[in-house]
């Protein structure tokens, strides 16, 4: 059924009202050739039974498939209790706290979430949250372009072992604005960012260079190096990290000698589902001297008049709701529900429950590695330190392995042809939420599909 309330009578009511012949006229200003016109391609509506049993087989089709895919996205366990709470309706409904007066509640939460990611991050703010990682990673660089007053340039270095989807959605944000990103390759022996490929840049005019920590090979980056280097420059650090990393791993707000100006990620691996690609929610820190550059909105704790705490909007940003053109973002959205349940989540295990699952993560990765590299010309590809992804590489292109090991529920990984042009390499994750048993059925059916595959 429609969930439209008006009648046909109702519309022409309103029609009559203001003068108009039809619905198509409100729109007469847009150009015919600028309009899509008829769907032809849509396919016929359902009805809500039709539609609910469609849903309903196609969500089979993923059960009982191993994934090991990760580049950004990662499947952990979650307690019960996080959406058990998350979706109580104090939480599932309330809003985005433009006002300082919004509920008690959702602010407090807000200002625990900000509390513990600053924490987690080794920096001295952070904002209510922020639409994805990707995305986020669009407004660190336009943010640091606004606090680095002594660049000119507009331009930003972006090493290629950050993950292609951030750089991608990074240049949708920025390129209409001038921005320019300079990619700077990365060692192929190492899988990392080096020194010796920065010193190219060394005397120029760029605003910032960003880390990331894993990078999107899972390999470790010399963040103390890098930073240092950028700082040096006249740069500003822009890191891009894994929060389930930050319970083994040095802070951002730890790299080199003064840490680093803005910090960025993806908070779906702090208790939000898989859940087909969203809704997910990106997490945002800064040093406190660019605090008033920073996108979206803080929340902060004060006492009123009678010495009882109380939690207020501190902080917010210039946004399009104010003047769209002088804006200090257009996409600042604060994801309130997934960023509540990462809040649940970082409360339930604490910082030994984050660091025994990042702990865990990383000993299956290199449990894994080992069992498929004992596998007839299948080996790693970098030498560096990795997290919990692992670049390996096969005998034979990589896509029609991935597709006939799907075909036996396993998602193998995803292949590095596209993005790197290595069309024999996978990049592989392991979390905490496989055992022993799972990675040696993936091993197994690993070495049965390369001796069926052709090369």
């Amino acid at each position: 059924m429609p969930y439209i309330p008006h009648t046909s009578d109702d519309v022409q009511a309103m029609l009559d009202t203001i003068g108009a012949a039809s619905i198509e006229d409100l729109f007469d200003e847009i150009p015919a050739h600028l309009k899509a016109g008829q769907l032809e391609k849509l396919p016929d509506g359902l009805s809500e039974m039709e539609a609910t049993a469609r849903m309903a087989a196609r969500a089979k089709q993923d059960e009982g498939a191993q994934c090991f895919i990760g580049a950004g996205a990662y499947e952990h366990h979650i307690p019960a209790a996080v959406w058990e709470l998350a979706t109580r309706g104090e939480f599932y409904t309330a809003y985005t706290p433009y006002q300082a007066e919004a509920s008690q509640g959702t602010l407090q939460v807000i200002y625990e979430y900000q509390s513990m990611i600053a924490h987690l991050t080794g920096m001295d703010v952070s904002n209510a949250s922020v639409y994805d990682g990707a995305s986020g990673l669009g407004e660190a660089v336009l943010m640091a372009l606004r606090a680095n007053r002594k660049s000119k340039s507009h331009r930003v270095l972006m090493p290629q072992t950050v993950n292609p989807l951030y750089r991608s959605a990074t240049h949708a944000v920025v390129h209409n604005q001038g921005v320019e990103i300079v990619e700077v390759p990365f060692c192929s022996e190492q899988g990392t960012t080096l020194l010796e490929s920065l010193k190219q840049y060394e005397g120029e005019d760029y605003a910032a260079l960003v880390i990331a920590q894993p990078n999107f090979f899972g390999s470790l980056e010399d963040v103390d190096a890098l930073t240092n280097w950028a700082q040096a420059n006249g740069m500003l650090a822009i890191a891009v990290v894994n929060p389930t990393s930050l319970a083994l791993l040095k802070p951002p707000g730890q790299w080199g000698d003064n840490g680093v100006d803005i910090v960025v990620g993806e908070g779906q691996p702090l208790g939000v589902p898989l859940s087909s690609g969203g809704p997910y929610f990106g997490f945002m820190c800064c040093a406190q001297k660019h605090v008033r550059q920073m996108p979206g909105r803080i929340i902060g704790c004060t006492v009123d008049l009678e010495g009882k705490r109380g939690f207020t909007l501190t902080l917010q940003a210039r946004e399009q709701h104010i003047r769209r053109s002088k804006a200090t973002s257009n996409i600042c959205t604060n994801q309130g529900l997934a960023m509540t349940a990462a809040t649940i989540y970082m409360s339930l295990l604490g910082p030994d429950g984050l660091a025994s699952v990042a702990g865990h993560c990383h000993v299956n990765t290199q449990l894994l590695a080992e069992k498929l590299c004992a596998i007839a010309g299948v080996k790693k590809v970098f030498s560096a330190p990795t997290f919990h992804e692992v670049v390996i590489e096969l005998p034979k292109a990589a896509a029609p392995v991935l597709a006939a090991l799907a075909q036996k529920n396993i998602l193998a990984g995803i292949s590095l042809a596209q993005d790197y042009a290595m069309p024999n390499a996978i990049l592989v994750c392991v979390t905490e939420t496989k055992t022993e048993q799972d990675l040696d059925a993936y091993a197994q059916a690993l070495a049965a599909v390369l001796a069926e595959v052709s090369a």
